[in-house]
């Protein structure tokens, strides 16, 4: 069986990006680029606006603001090309130009709950929030991490990450500090039909 990990890279106050700045904020550093090198070959799902955002990148388009991309962005999107990736969109068109990408158009959470049950290895989101949002909702994610990088992007922070959760309970499972200033934390996920003091839900 499957493992699906929901995976976030966020500033502090809970952004997944930031316009105006570059990619993991300019603020990786070696452990963490170390880190990332030594993660396992997962199965990347991801929603169609994610697909067109980074197909792009790999296809050369630089992001707003940039000339051109850093050797660290340009090596995240090299190892993301090689990865196996599933789409789940009713927009796109096949073929998928990105390499290695499979288009599925049925419901993503009954995709991801039979690619769980017959499968093996891991699974894991990039981006796609309403994609996690919707996995969460539906009890599927066993892991969920997020890497904090020490900014806030109160004025120019874009994709609010937590919006449109449920109450969720985390036991967390793992955490790690990065350079000295990146916090790495992991959890168990259990959604919460009520708070657990709310006697009248």
């Amino acid at each position: 069986m499957s493992e699906l990990l929901v995976d976030f890279i966020t500033s502090l106050d809970g952004h997944a990006s930031g316009k105006g700045w570059p990619g993991f904020w300019g603020l990786e550093g070696p452990e963490y680029l170390a880190w990332l090198g030594e993660q396992p070959e997962v199965t990347y799902l991801m929603g169609a606006n994610t697909y067109r955002l980074m197909s792009g990148f790999a296809g050369g388009e630089v992001p707003d603001g940039q000339d051109e991309f850093r050797p660290e962005e340009e090596a995240s999107v090299d190892e993301l090309t090689q990865a196996p990736k599933v789409v789940f969109s009713s927009s796109l068109e096949e073929p998928l130009t990105w390499a290695n990408s499979t288009l599925v158009r049925e419901d993503a959470v009954e995709a991801v709950r039979a690619m769980k049950s017959n499968g093996s290895g891991l699974l894991s989101t990039i981006g796609s929030l309403a994609l996690c949002r919707s996995l969460l909702r539906a009890g599927l994610v066993d892991r969920f991490r997020v890497v904090m990088f020490p900014v806030i992007t109160g004025a120019t922070g874009e994709e609010r990450i937590y919006d449109g959760y449920p109450d969720v309970a985390l036991e967390m499972t793992e955490h790690r500090t990065f350079d000295g200033r990146i916090q790495l934390v992991e959890y168990k996920p259990r959604v919460l039909e009520h708070p657990p003091l709310d006697a009248t839900a």
